[in-house]
């Protein structure tokens, strides 16, 4: 593995003296802008594995995506290479149909910390949840950011990671989607600060590629953040948001496609080429 190489498939080119903060804003932006969180190794027959070497192969060399294990994994590798303070982080996502947390930790992040600030740093939660700069690890403050208003809030030792939504208005629509929760928060996840290593989630790597349940076998997905907004393929279905179309309102273009074209829009606007035939 090399950090040139990755710095390749990342598109990242700059001058890098020392771990700090723009420096880590620079990289994070280029990763995410380049490298697709997508769960289509599931729906193409290919098992995902959990170390190190397979997730560079697979994104770096192969130029796929992956999901939060395999993505933030890498970060997490790249980010040390640089001389980083960094650990990696379990947290419980927030089902929003069953209105609560996990009671199983299903996604990693990670922790930077900067001259004795924390920062949290996740490049593996795709769509339009996906934060675009690290976040500053402090309870109660607004962080505004391209995606929208983002916020922590910490409550005995466990931190509550938060969104607030914003309007979309899709063109083919007469009503603009309004949003549905009260006071418009989203909740994404809750986590602690407790260190974690990537074997203890080896039990979740197999877990997410066998159960019917979740959502990440009931549908393909591949989700790309862009200068603008976000790009995502769901099923047969392409998303393509643009944020802040007009004050507290997202523009959002929604596609079906065909068989055909599935492939073609993979090429195309995620930069992926598969190996095995994608079953959607």
């Amino acid at each position: 593995m090399n950090i040139q190489e990755y710095f390749g498939r990342i598109s990242y080119n700059k001058p890098h003296k020392e771990a700090d903060l723009q420096t880590l804003t620079d990289i994070f932006q280029h990763h995410i802008q380049t490298i697709p969180f997508e769960n289509l190794s599931m729906h193409c027959g290919e098992a995902i594995e959990l170390d190190l070497q397979s997730a560079y192969n697979k994104i770096v060399r192969k130029k796929r995506g992956g999901w939060c294990l395999e993505i933030n994994h890498l970060l997490f590798w790249a980010l040390q290479e640089l001389g980083y303070d960094v650990c990696i982080l379990g947290a419980h996502g927030y089902d929003p149909a069953k209105k609560g947390y996990t009671a199983e930790v299903n996604h990693i992040l990670l922790k930077v910390v900067i001259e004795g600030d924390s920062y949290i740093v996740d490049a593996g939660f795709g769509g339009a949840y996906q934060a675009w700069q690290p976040l500053r690890l402090i309870s109660g403050k607004d962080q505004p950011q391209g995606p929208g208003i983002f916020h922590f809030m910490e409550d005995n030792g466990t931190w509550y990671f938060e969104k607030v939504k914003r309007r979309h208005y899709i063109p083919e629509q007469s009503d603009t989607d309004l949003p549905d929760t009260p006071g418009n928060i989203r909740k994404i996840y809750r986590f602690t600060l407790e260190p974690r290593h990537i074997d203890d989630f080896q039990e979740l790597n197999t877990y997410l590629q066998v159960s019917p349940d979740n959502i990440l076998r009931k549908k393909s997905i591949c989700s790309l953040q862009t200068t603008s907004g976000l790009l995502a393929l769901v099923g047969w279905t392409l998303s393509e948001m643009k944020y802040s179309y007009t004050e507290d309102m997202d523009l959002l273009d929604i596609t079906t496609l065909t068989d055909e074209e599935i492939e073609e829009t993979l090429r195309d606007k995620f930069n992926i080429v598969l190996e095995n035939k994608l079953v959607p």
